[in-house]
């Protein structure tokens, strides 16, 4: 497997890297392998290794397979997967598990399909992002040990304390959405992660990405709306707005922002556009 490089993430899933690197230099001869601590390491094992690489695998969650996805785009180059985060959302919609036996497989045989992704300003994403109320969260998660039962817990207590955000769209066919919202949420895959289907209808394959607004609801609501998220039937009422669009342009009076499940800071205005089949993933 000389034209494979896998990057590994030894913060994800708490450091739990080890077996999977035992068990990977057990099955594979020699591999190429790097265990990264930054983007930018990550970006320059790339680099080196492009020329003679066709398949870069990220061992990590949604963050660590963004990181190395945005130096895979209309490329040739092809992304595999194996997951060790706390949600692993992209994973779970793309059909990677955690049986190495079962990457390996995808491996050799080497086939692939396009997907799309999408750009917030200048930042990839290849999952789902938002601003709003999860970017507040997720703010506040990663100063914690992570894991779900600490997004839970960071969600209900910033969910209390925290105000509306006001979103402002550009075309006049939108300004009708123009308002306060709890958060709003840009999604290429239907999953948050952990299998919190944020938009049960959106696709990897169809030019668009789908964004879901939320106004804030009252808390007996919260039961309803996590119930419909965890059974994929979230659908469009009075709190919940679904738009698709493959490029748009809007305002929204907060910096705090998550891509792909990892804290950013983004300035408004923002301008999204989809890349169409911009991404090679195995299969």
């Amino acid at each position: 497997m000389k034209n494979v490089a896998f990057i590994i993430n030894p913060f994800s899933a708490k450091k739990n890297y080890q077996p999977f690197l035992d068990s990977l230099k057990k099955k594979v001869e020699n591999p190429n392998f790097y265990i990264s601590e930054s983007l930018a390491g990550t970006e320059n094992f790339i680099k080196e290794n492009f020329l003679t690489t066709d398949i870069f695998v990220a061992i990590g969650g949604d963050g660590t397979i963004s990181s190395v996805a945005k130096s895979l785009i209309n490329s040739g180059k092809i992304l595999g997967i194996f997951p060790a985060g706390s949600g692993n959302g992209f994973s779970n919609e793309t059909n990677f598990t955690k049986n190495l036996d079962e990457l390996l497989t995808k491996i050799k045989a080497n086939k692939y399909r396009e997907i799309d992704t999408f750009k917030i300003n200048d930042r990839l994403s290849i999952n789902v992002s938002g601003t709003g109320f999860d970017g507040k969260v997720v703010k506040e998660f990663e100063k914690t040990n992570r894991g779900f039962a600490n997004y839970i817990k960071t969600s209900i207590s910033t969910f209390f304390s925290y105000q509306p955000i006001q979103v402002e769209f550009s075309a006049d066919e939108f300004k009708k959405y123009d308002g306060e919202y709890l958060m709003l949420n840009i999604a290429n895959t239907r999953q948050f992660g952990n299998n919190a289907y944020i938009a049960p209808h959106a696709s990897t394959i169809d030019g668009l990405a789908e964004i879901i607004l939320v106004k804030k609801f009252p808390l007996i609501y919260g039961a309803i709306f996590a119930f419909r998220m965890f059974t994929k039937s979230l659908k469009e009422n009075a709190f919940v707005t679904f738009l698709s669009v493959s490029e748009i342009e809007f305002t929204v009076n907060t910096h705090d922002w998550h891509l792909d499940g990892e804290y950013n800071e983004i300035a408004s205005p923002i301008h999204l556009k989809v890349l169409p089949k911009s991404l090679k993933i195995l299969i």
